[in-house]
């Protein structure tokens, strides 16, 4: 049977190409390449790197080999409809000196790779057909090499497939370290738990201005600084989604804001639209249905984000949805209702606001935490000259970020239901009110949303 065999390019590890031929019978290594030494570049930098990624393919079979400069723990799933092979490992650096394009008549149709979300890096594989895993192994250093991955893959049935797929039952290291380090205690005694959401990220860079300002930076930039402000004020923990450029799933980001047990969710975007004229910042919060086209579109946009780039599964848990019958979500709705208000009220003297329609609300996928007031803050339209302009600048951050905390004390102080631990904390600084937490008892039964 003739065997496809895709050729290693010059440029591979001298220790790799002894992998890849015991896949193939018959497949030698050239005495003409030499290996890149790796030492002295995993001194200089503490998170591994990624030196080589290489491809084998035959039929029915596949290797990969990721090489890596210092020792990962890796952990591989399988992911149906559309079929597709994950790795997942630590955060590392991304440095192949190629990468090596799939055939196509192999198993392998593509595959992506980068930081999936803070500390978890991730290689995706998009298969052609079902797949299983036959091998998946360490192996050291050897003569000079790095620490090699070694991944084999075969054909199989979609039936055996399907029972081996699935996503993995916990949550993965980014949420595990929020429930380790973000005991959310819900006593007298605990300071609110504000989650700052940053939108888009790595891979998903959200719309962009003109000028290629885009939305996640101008994301990032107003939640570090409202970060600074609240955590100033000492009314409040503060704890953000995404503190770098990465990309984090929807699912993921709702799913560690309540496995912190946060107290308000405050996810943070940039607008764009096709009339130029139209500016302002503008406030989301959950509904069943769209107030009007454009927020149906915008709706759909965030939602389906990282869908569109492949980065995230396009299933939605129908539990999510019935937050908005339940009488503990319709309350939280309430509250994240009464809190946009306080947003429109606070941000004329810090941005433009959006006319006519500042406050809108549609089915954002983001904001269906059940037990946890959330709203979603346009902060403007980059496509808008005057706005990207003010979006470009550390004046127009901190005005924002005064303007986003004062509401934030103002939503807690204005709780009636939180009014009997508001003197819990004595203030550390006159003039501002301390935050006070969501009554636990409001919440629907505790379950794993996705996007």
């Amino acid at each position: 049977m003739h065997r496809l065999i895709r050729a290693i390019l010059c440029d591979v590890a001298m220790t790799v190409l002894p992998v890849m031929a015991s896949f193939v019978p018959g497949f030698a290594a050239s005495p003409a390449v030499v290996h890149r030494p790796v030492q002295s570049v995993a001194t200089q930098r503490q998170i591994p790197i990624v030196l080589g990624i290489h491809l084998q393919e035959l039929p029915s079979q596949s290797r990969i080999v990721l090489e890596f400069s210092d020792p990962v723990i890796v952990r591989t799933f399988l992911l149906s409809d559309p079929d597709r092979l994950v790795v997942e490992m630590p955060q590392v650096m991304w440095r192949p000196s190629d990468t090596p394009s799939p055939s196509g008549r192999s198993l392998v149709r593509d595959y992506r790779f980068g930081l999936f979300r803070k500390d978890s890096s991730r290689l995706m594989l998009e298969l052609n057909r079902p797949v299983k895993i036959e091998k998946s192994e360490i192996l050291p250093p050897k003569d000079g090499a790095g620490f090699l991955f070694v991944l084999d893959l075969a054909a199989t049935s979609q039936s055996d497939f399907t029972a081996h797929s699935g996503w993995p039952q916990d949550d993965g290291p980014a949420i595990r370290d929020v429930a380790a380090h973000e005991t959310g205690i819900r006593s007298g005694k605990t300071r609110p738990l504000i989650v700052l959401d940053p939108g888009h990220g790595g891979f998903d860079p959200g719309t962009h201005g003109e000028t290629g300002l885009v939305e996640k930076d101008v994301s990032l930039a107003v939640a570090k600084a409202l970060q600074e402000r609240l955590e100033l004020s000492g009314h409040y923990r503060v704890k953000l989604t995404r503190d770098s450029d990465v990309f984090i799933a929807l699912r993921d980001r709702v799913s560690m804001a309540r496995a912190a047990h946060g107290d308000l969710f405050v996810s943070l975007h940039a607008d764009s639209n096709e009339h130029r004229e139209i500016r302002g910042a503008s406030v989301y919060t959950l509904s069943p249905g769209a107030t009007d086209r454009e927020t149906a579109n915008l709706a759909n946009k965030e939602n389906h984000s990282g869908v569109a780039l492949g980065l995230e599964a396009p299933e939605i848990n129908p539990v999510a949805d019935s937050i908005l019958s339940d009488l503990g979500g319709r309350e939280i709705m309430n509250l994240s209702v009464r809190f946009a208000g306080t947003i429109i009220a606070t941000l004329p003297g810090a941005t433009a606001v959006h006319s006519p329609l500042p406050h809108r609300s549609a089915d954002f996928a983001v904001l269906k935490a059940p037990d946890i007031p959330s709203v979603l803050i346009e902060l403007g339209y980059l496509t808008n000259h005057d706005d990207e302009t003010a979006m470009a600048t550390a004046a127009w951050r901190s005005r924002v970020a005064v303007a986003l905390s004062a509401a934030i004390d103002r939503h807690f102080s204005e709780s009636p239901v939180f009014q009997a631990e508001a003197q819990a904390f004595p203030s550390p600084l006159s003039g501002h009110i301390r935050g006070v937490r969501t009554n636990g008892g409001l919440s629907s039964p505790a379950q794993e949303l996705t996007q």
